[in-house]
């Protein structure tokens, strides 16, 4: 009897916003028309991409080399930074391979949290930080946020009063979180500029150069009463710099892009600000999404890993998970990964963009 194989469910999903889903049924999809590639803040989700980040860096884009702008917040920042100091192939094994082997314990305060980072962040740099800066294919811009008035000190009463007042404020409009934040866009300064169009929020548009992009990188990551704020940033104002994702979550920004933004992310959907993950209603702007082409895991995909999901900061702490087992865990994520990337460049191969496509 002839046995009937099942065809695996696909372990990635596209979706594309209205320009860039006309031009991929025009086109098909090549590596000449991505200009630019967001990367969403999101902790070690991130390094749950790890295959498919090897897959569009280390092979797609390599197919026509040319200037693009990463824009990324948080640890998007960070997985950009290790692909720029590292390479295509080795940063994301070298961020993964970091991000598991944390030496967090559940008792460590603030300042030891930000000590292990700021190793973590310099082992990924590996005094390679002048590539941030004069990277002839790729234009890092690191999104981070100014705090302004109390939300700008780390003790803990003032602190959490201003995360209070930016929780009731977001409920009733994000804009309403311009009252203790400041957007800032920082990248290097001898080439041409990532800008967005003007919207609630103040922008700063800073520079950064090999002395100071660790710094910038810190404060891109450096969440609320986990890390204390990034103060004294050489070359730059003086104020306390945070997450970027604070602001910029999932970076729904309007992009002057030409060609196509092509999103590897996490989700299958764009959460403008973090405080926005309690709104349904907090979507991306879909004028701002026309040229994005959104890569995510799929519900199977995700459903599959040990953890039935990507890694999470909340692993550090969750009870029942110690932390060998949850580096076990999160190495067969990461593996896991190959298989997005794999599936990506057979797409590519086969064209079959249209047969697949949503809309975003």
């Amino acid at each position: 009897m002839t046995q009937i194989l099942q065809k695996r469910p696909a372990g990635i999903v596209l979706r594309a916003g209205s320009l860039a889903k006309q031009r991929i049924q025009q086109e098909g999809l090549s590596a000449h028309q991505v200009d630019m590639i967001p990367g969403a803040a999101g902790g070690p989700k991130g390094i749950g991409l790890m295959g498919l980040d090897q897959a569009i860096f280390g092979d797609f884009l390599q197919r026509a080399k040319q200037r693009r702008f990463l824009i990324g917040s948080s640890v998007g920042a960070w997985r950009f930074a290790g692909i720029l100091a590292q390479g295509e192939q080795v940063g994301p094994e070298r961020l993964a391979e970091l991000y598991i082997n944390l030496p967090f314990h559940k008792k460590m305060n603030i300042a030891e949290i930000e000590k292990i980072s700021r190793d973590m962040l310099s082992n990924i740099l590996d005094q390679h930080s002048q590539k941030l800066v004069e990277h002839p294919e790729y234009h890092l811009t690191i999104i981070a946020a100014k705090a302004e008035h109390l939300f700008q000190s780390d003790q803990k009463l003032a602190l959490y009063s201003s995360l209070l007042g930016i929780i009731g404020s977001n409920a009733i409009s994000r804009n309403h979180l311009n009252k203790f934040m400041q957007r800032v866009i920082c990248q290097p300064a001898q080439f041409p500029q990532f800008k967005i169009q003007d919207d609630a929020f103040k922008t700063h548009y800073l520079n950064f150069n090999q002395h100071n992009v660790a710094d910038w990188l810190m404060a891109s990551g450096s969440i609320p009463a986990i890390t204390p704020a990034v103060r004294n940033i050489s070359d730059a104002p003086q104020g306390a710099y945070r997450d970027g994702g604070l602001i910029d979550y999932h970076i729904d920004l309007p992009f002057e892009s030409k060609g196509i933004v092509l999103y590897p992310h996490f989700s299958d959907s764009i959460i403008p600000g973090w405080f926005d993950k309690m709104f349904k209603s907090r979507t991306a702007n879909p004028e701002n999404q026309a040229r994005t082409l959104l890569i995510s895991p799929s519900q199977d995909y995700l459903k599959s890993l040990p953890l039935g999901r990507l890694p999470d900061r909340k692993d550090f702490v969750m009870k029942g998970l110690d932390d060998q087992k949850r580096k076990q865990l999160w190495k067969q994520s990461v593996a896991e990964s190959q298989r997005l990337g794999d599936e990506f460049l057979e797409m590519l191969e086969k064209q079959n963009f249209t047969e697949v496509m949503l809309d975003l």
